[in-house]
């Protein structure tokens, strides 16, 4: 039985559910695989709980009712106050080791770096870390220890399929097409089933689809970093400022309160009922699309056609679309659930599997 040391960084709704997963498959993974995952530690933004020996059961169930109940690990019986995530990786950190990264910070760039740096493997779900400047990003994926597949299609194998099937066949990549959030595929779908603007992203927001403030979704940044991604991954040398990302609303309303942009939403809805008729016109309809050829990468709102891929798209499904040699006139399309907690916490477990078997 090969026992796999994980040290998790971050028990938002996503972190908690990467560890629900953990505890449910046990059994399986077990048999399935001689895999034993065993957590060591856990981390929130200040604190942890850290247990060379093995966080039990019963230390895991506590650690997501705190996070549940909104609290601190620091606040726990056996948490305590740390100075940084590379400070618990140094010292929890042990021979085939996992890190994962399940947060939306920048902070855990070091940690992930000093896990690589000691021959351990890493797995994040956080899309910052691959969007800073191409160095760090050759840095983390040139190991060979290093996983991301949840940082662009939560549970769709885009990632995978991409690196490990088109790239490592040598087939060459003309051109991807996908919708990669499942937050503006709700909307845009919404508008097209004639939906306000404003209503819907009211809707999104009290179902969870949407970042606290919807801006963060709306903005277009979320799914322009996806796009960095795909196109670092193809090996362009692309930053986040040669990605062009069209915002789903004007720079006036960037200032203000939620609320005060909620409330100012409904400004946009006659703009958006003439965009939607406009297309529907033309045998088209609107979707969030992030393009990607000939070296350059671009996300905005653009009418497709109906009876297209992208155009039969519903709901908060993302769906990806490959072009490539071998794939010319009839594309690799990927399609899935593309927003929940649950879907990319699947992602990340088949990371921690796929890293696990790797280092046997």
């Amino acid at each position: 039985m090969q026992t796999v040391p994980l040290i998790q960084v971050g028990l938002g709704g996503v972190g908690r559910a990467v560890v629900e997963r953990v505890l449910a498959a046990a059994d399986e993974f077990e048999w399935r695989y001689g895999l034993r995952l065993h957590y060591v530690a856990l981390l929130d933004s200040r604190g942890a709980i850290v247990a060379p020996e093995g966080l039990t059961y019963g230390d895991l169930q506590r650690a997501l009712a705190a996070k549940s109940a909104g609290q601190s690990l620091a606040t726990m019986a056996e948490g305590y106050r740390h100075e940084g995530a590379a400070d618990i990786v140094d010292v929890a950190g042990t021979t085939g080791a996992i890190v994962i990264d399940v947060t939306a910070s920048d902070d855990s760039v070091d940690a992930l770096l000093l896990a690589l740096e000691r021959g351990y493997a890493a797995v994040t779900a956080n899309k910052r870390p691959l969007t800073q400047d191409y160095a760090t990003f050759r840095r983390l994926v040139g190991c060979g220890r290093f996983r991301y597949e949840a940082t662009v299609g939560a549970g769709v194998p885009v990632i995978a399929s991409l690196a490990e099937n088109i790239i490592a066949s040598h087939d060459t990549v003309h051109r991807i097409e996908g919708c990669f959030s499942g937050t503006l595929g709700f909307l845009t779908t919404g508008l097209q089933a004639g939906g306000s603007f404003s209503s819907l992203v009211r809707e999104a927001r009290v179902r969870g689809y949407t970042e606290p403030d919807p801006r963060d979704d709306l903005g277009g940044m979320d799914v322009g970093r996806k796009a960095l991604i795909l196109a670092r991954t193809l090996g362009w040398p692309l930053d986040m400022a040669q990605v062009q990302v069209e915002s789903l609303f004007p720079p006036a309303l960037a200032a203000g309160s939620v609320d005060d942009f909620l409330q100012a939403t409904g400004t946009l809805d006659a703009d958006y009922q003439s965009r939607v008729a406009g297309a529907r016109a033309q045998g088209q309809t609107l979707r969030y699309v992030a393009s990607l050829a000939g070296g350059s990468a671009q996300v905005g709102l653009q009418p497709v056609p109906l009876d297209s891929p992208l155009g039969r798209l519903q709901g908060t499904d993302n769906l990806i679309a490959f072009y490539t040699d071998i794939y010319q006139t009839s594309p690799l399309v990927l399609q899935g659930r593309g927003a929940g907690a649950n879907g990319t916490a699947a992602g990340v477990l088949a990371d921690i599997v796929a890293l696990a078997r790797r280092q046997r």
